[in-house]
């Protein structure tokens, strides 16, 4: 449970964020927005255990990042539930000015030649503004939300967007620790309304958890 909710019953619709499975990625390169970065063979193994996981739900809705990453993690979901995949732009990556290099947290703040790039990290001043990721993210929601026609759906995009998104409706600061972030490969966090739209809470899950491996937890 990541915000209390006042009534469970009162739950009418749920949208459920989903972050894509694992990439080939051995350099540990921040992909970003880049094209080509596919899931790898376990990344494929997580999207299917996240289908195995969706069929309890009842989707109106499948929408994802343009990226392969999240195409491929949704394909098997829609193929579960009979779905057109419907790629939105609203729900890619975060702009990143370190995108297509090596990167690590803890490498970059002990570099000073990337210092300049560090210095305000609540807006963020290394890639896109936290408010504009929140007001996309938000949007891509609340199309989906209506797309789905009363029922629920589920959205595939990626781990900063969620997390900020998650950040915002509990009303946190957007400044965080990204090793620290709840919101492991493959996992869910669903967002739940009432029949007014009005947000009641959120939940987290992990589908594919014994597929993760240890540094990814």
């Amino acid at each position: 449970m990541l915000k209390a909710m006042s009534d469970e019953a009162a739950i009418s619709q749920s949208v459920h964020l989903l972050r894509h499975g694992q990439v080939e990625n051995p350099r540990n390169i921040l992909y970003g927005r880049q094209p080509g970065w596919k899931l790898s063979e376990r990344g494929h193994e997580m999207a299917k255990a996240v289908a195995a996981w969706s069929k309890e739900l009842s989707l109106g809705a499948i929408h994802a990042s343009p990226l392969e990453r999240a195409q491929q993690t949704a394909a098997p979901i829609a193929a579960q539930h009979g779905l057109v995949i419907k790629t939105d732009e609203n729900l890619i990556e975060a702009e990143n000015i370190f995108e297509g290099k090596p990167f690590d947290v803890s490498g970059a703040i002990k570099r000073p030649a990337t210092w300049r790039h560090l210095w305000n990290p609540w807006r963020p001043s290394w890639g896109e503004p936290y408010k504009v990721q929140v007001s996309r993210m938000s949007k891509a929601v609340n199309d989906a939300r209506l797309a789905a026609d009363g029922k629920d759906a589920l959205l595939v995009s990626h781990q900063l967007p969620i997390w900020i998104m998650r950040s915002s409706i509990e009303g946190r600061s957007f400044l965080h620790d990204p090793r620290k972030r709840q919101c492991t490969l493959a996992s869910v966090t669903s967002i739940h309304f009432d029949e007014s739209g009005k947000v009641l809470g959120l939940t987290y899950s992990e589908p594919a958890a014994h597929l993760l491996p240890d540094n990814k937890k």
